[in-house]
């Protein structure tokens, strides 16, 4: 198998973060076909990169930054956009982008200290993610079919509790991980290392 076919899942990664300006500039225009179906295409293809990068074993260092990015990116663009045309409200918006906020930070802040990040999502921040999605083409969708309109706001509880049970999640987790890489790095006194006096 060629070489380059490995990056695949970067490029399909890559593809996601441009669609985020297509995608804003389609909401901002008031185009919720184009939104939903732009959007759409965005969130299969973070099943397509996923697939291919454990099917083929093309994980990457490289990939593992790219792909949550992308997902990040992409659901924060739209849910401030729609917040800010009145489709979703601002405190909804403002949680998730406050989880958003603590999963980069501590991720910045293990990669500082610790060393690379496990680029392992958990099933409770992957069914998040799917709640996001899923969200976000119900309101796009209500704009043009009302009928949608009803699934909205159960479907918003929902999103707001999985955003708060996965930062929690993801908070403990990794504090757990880093604790434990913590004491694996230091001396224990009798074994090599320094006893404090």
């Amino acid at each position: 198998m060629r070489r380059w076919l490995r990056h695949l899942p970067n490029v399909v990664s890559s593809i996601r973060i441009v669609l985020v300006v297509p995608i804003a500039l389609a909401l901002a225009h008031h185009r919720p076909l184009v939104t939903f179906g732009l959007f759409a295409v965005a969130a299969a293809s973070d099943g397509v990169d996923g697939f291919l990068a454990r099917r083929f074993g093309w994980q990457s260092e490289l990939g593992g930054i790219l792909d949550p990015l992308a997902d990040k990116l992409m659901l924060a663009t739209v849910f401030v956009m729609l917040a800010f045309l009145g489709s979703v409200p601002v405190w909804l918006t403002a949680t998730v982008l406050a989880r958003d906020g603590i999963i980069v930070t501590g991720a910045a802040s293990y990669r500082l200290l610790i060393g690379p990040v496990p680029a392992r999502p958990s099933p409770v921040s992957k069914f998040c993610t799917l709640c996001q999605i899923v969200f976000i083409l119900c309101a796009v969708g209500s704009q043009q079919y009302e009928g949608i309109a009803a699934g909205v706001p159960p479907l918003g509880a929902l999103v707001f509790v999985t955003v708060v049970v996965s930062g929690i999640d993801y908070v403990l987790v990794y504090g757990r991980q880093a604790a434990a890489e913590a004491r694996t790095r230091s001396p224990v006194p009798g074994r090599g290392g320094t006893t404090p006096v």
